[in-house]
């Protein structure tokens, strides 16, 4: 039922941001839940894949280049989504940064129930 739970929320959540934050364009709430799920599929697959490549930059810069990371990989959800759309990196990196912390704070009210 979390799983549930979390997933719903997130959408919403998601769909709410793109709504409000400058720079990102989303066409319903039906693609924010495809958008969920793509970016849940990005993450387990491209992710690590690009945290590999980018281990020597993330130490130089103190771990601030996985923001960049999770920037590129709502870029390539923008890329891939026709309802989804970004104005340019900056927008990317602002959603990236609100989305992962309100989905930090989802959980961690959903892992309390």
């Amino acid at each position: 039922m979390g799983f549930i739970l979390k997933f719903i929320l997130s959408a919403i959540i998601t769909y709410v941001l793109a709504k409000f934050l400058p720079g990102a364009y989303i066409d319903g709430i039906s693609t924010a839940f495809i958008l969920v799920i793509v970016l849940a599929i990005l993450n387990a697959v491209v992710k690590p894949i690009l945290k590999i490549i980018g281990f020597p930059i993330t130490v130089f810069t103190l771990g601030l280049f996985l923001l960049v990371i999770n920037a590129i990989i709502v870029m390539i959800a923008d890329w891939l989504l026709a309802g989804f759309k970004l104005d340019g990196f900056i927008s990317a990196l602002i959603f990236s940064i609100v989305l992962s912390l309100v989905t930090s704070v989802i959980d961690m009210v959903t892992d309390r129930s």
